[in-house]
């Protein structure tokens, strides 16, 4: 299903049936502040094992990251940062980056894998934070790739829809994405460091 979504004023109604769909291992395509998204909840097996199946991995090995509505939901599944990283990510979120931290004991439990380290991204798009608002908790996510050689993402909702309208519950029409993902910073060593240079400017 196909839902139109507006980012100045999305519509209570249809963002509760997202969440609903969500709440019940729904996985639903969605808009971010960069690339189109797919994701789930957090605490859904079934749907982060749908999802890892989508793109072809191996759920214990993928990089997923976790979409927050705001910092306050780091302490939930990461180990403590330092001031530095606080003070940075609180000047640069919301917005176009994904810092990758050390993760807490809840991650390897809600991820069935090993990893010690969770990718956070809270990003700027209005239809997304209501949406983990309503919900409650993170969504898990990863991109959107497209099949053709030369762009890498898929940026219209309706070409998004007709590919993977039997794959997933629901896409979100929140008009044309970037093609330009977010900005990968590893916070995890004793120097901050970019991973990936992404829509996100870095000082």
């Amino acid at each position: 299903m196909l839902l139109k979504i507006y980012d100045k004023n999305p519509s209570q109604k249809i963002i509760q049936q997202v969440v609903e769909t969500l709440a019940n291992d729904g996985v639903v395509i969605f808009p971010t502040d960069t690339i189109y998204a797919i994701g789930c909840s957090i605490y859904s097996t079934k749907a982060i094992e749908r999802i890892a199946r989508l793109k072809g991995v191996n759920p214990k090995n993928a990089n997923f990251s976790f979409l927050c509505y705001d910092l306050s939901q780091l302490s939930d599944f990461t180990r403590p940062i330092s001031n530095d990283v606080y003070k940075l990510m609180r000047r640069t979120l919301p917005g176009p980056y994904t810092f990758i931290l050390n993760a807490n004991n809840k991650v390897p439990k809600l991820l069935g894998n090993k990893k010690k380290t969770v990718g956070i991204r809270i990003p700027e798009n209005n239809i997304l934070a209501e949406i983990i608002r309503e919900l409650g908790h993170p969504l898990m996510s990863t991109s959107v790739h497209d099949d053709d050689d030369i762009i890498e993402y898929t940026t219209d909702p309706e070409l998004i829809h007709e590919k993977y309208k039997e794959l997933v519950d629901l896409v979100i029409d929140g008009g044309f994405g970037d093609n330009v993902p977010s900005t990968i910073i590893d916070c995890t060593g004793e120097e901050v460091m970019m991973v990936r240079e992404g829509k996100g400017e870095v000082e």
